[in-house]
């Protein structure tokens, strides 16, 4: 008779026989690239220590951990949990603002010893788990008024907390999981419209009292890079450079002069995709585009295949989430939107949001192992 040890360790191997084998070697390119980026980055550092490529080393033993975890576990008990890890993550939003520590101008931070991160990361997964889940039970009944209020407070309650940090980059993103749900739940146009007027209206709210001076430069030095080229404006002209310098194949890992000289802020961040460009070249930028087409398709190859409702919006919601910040953080680089903090997926440093995006790849695998032919 089969141990308990045994029984698990065979689930586990068959789960694992039946993901999605090239979704992974894709991440796993992401994530590759993205510690070649950030080692490249801290070899110009006066003592390189190598300290921030250890601490992304760290998350990402801790998201393979995860990953173990959600894949050997059914994704459907997320449902059942979905108010509890709301609250959860909302209580940590709002503790945040009391108890955390302010780095960059936000108030988003519990900083414990040498561990810290940002409980909006994990809001992210909370939030999709939760409108997931509210979707599913709402079957497949027309669109009204009361599905558009009820889950408008689901998502703009936490985002009123994270606009109080305030970090406008993260509560942008989770206001785009909600919009790409109501999309594909069939909201009416009179619905959308109304939308965008209260998008205006909480713009000029937050530019009145809820953004940052720091934040409001930004944006406007976005509209206009002349009103302070040394200042606000020159991390994206510094990223642009770097950009157009690599050219074909780049000037090679740690010889990138804007990365190296530092004369590109926040490279290992916000900036990483400046990084690969001007290291790497056309050629590593699109290796980098082309695993990230290559995430998104399978993905939605996986919505298209969907058994049920909770399955379909939880899937969407990770791509969701994917693309958002894949767009934002590229377009950051190239000049087309303002700077807002957000990171490359899987490339970008930052621990807590590798480990969420790793834990949101899981559920995906978790999904594709379950639902496989």
């Amino acid at each position: 008779m089969a141990s308990p040890l045994q029984t698990h360790l065979s689930r586990l191997s068959r789960h694992v026989r039946g993901m999605d084998w090239i979704l992974l070697l894709a991440v796993f390119g992401l994530v590759l690239l993205g510690l070649a980026a950030i080692y490249s980055v801290e070899l110009s550092q006066d003592a390189a220590e190598f300290v921030h490529v250890k601490k992304q080393i760290a998350a990402l033993l801790l998201g393979v951990g995860v990953f173990v975890f959600v894949v050997s576990s059914n994704y459907r008990l997320l449902q059942n949990y979905a108010l509890i890890l709301y609250l959860v993550c909302l209580a940590l939003l709002i503790g945040v603002l009391i108890f955390g520590e302010t780095v960059r101008g936000a108030t988003g931070w519990y900083v414990m010893g040498p561990v810290s991160f940002q409980p909006v990361e994990f809001m992210k997964i909370a939030l999709i788990i939760g409108l997931s889940a509210y979707f599913a039970r709402r079957g497949k009944r027309s669109f009204d008024l009361r599905t558009f209020l009820e889950t408008a407070g689901i998502t703009f309650l936490p985002v009123f907390f994270v606009m109080l940090q305030p970090d406008f980059g993260s509560s942008a993103i989770l206001v785009g999981i909600w919009v790409f749900f109501l999309l594909y739940a069939g909201i009416p146009w009179r619905y959308l419209l109304v939308m965008v007027g209260a998008a205006g209206g909480l713009f000029g709210l937050g530019w009145n009292f809820f953004f940052a001076d720091y934040q409001r430069d930004r944006i406007m030095t976005f509209l206009d890079s002349s009103i302070d080229p040394l200042g606000q404006g020159y991390n994206v002209a510094q990223a642009i450079i770097a950009v157009g310098s690599g050219r074909w194949f780049g000037s090679g890992l740690g010889f990138g002069t804007q990365s190296q000289l530092k004369f590109l802020p926040e490279s290992q961040t916000d900036f990483i995709f400046a990084v690969v460009a001007e290291e790497l070249g056309f050629f590593g930028v699109t290796l980098l585009i082309g695993a990230f087409a290559l995430v998104f398709y399978r993905l939605l190859r996986q919505v298209s295949r969907a058994k049920d409702d909770f399955t379909c919006y939880l899937l969407l919601g990770i791509v969701t989430v994917f693309f958002l910040q894949f767009l934002v953080n590229i377009g950051m680089n190239l000049g087309l939107f303002p700077v807002t903090g957000i990171g490359l997926p899987f490339v970008s440093y930052g621990g807590s949001s590798l480990v969420v995006m790793v834990s949101l790849f899981a559920i995906a695998q978790s999904i594709a192992s379950r639902n496989r032919g």
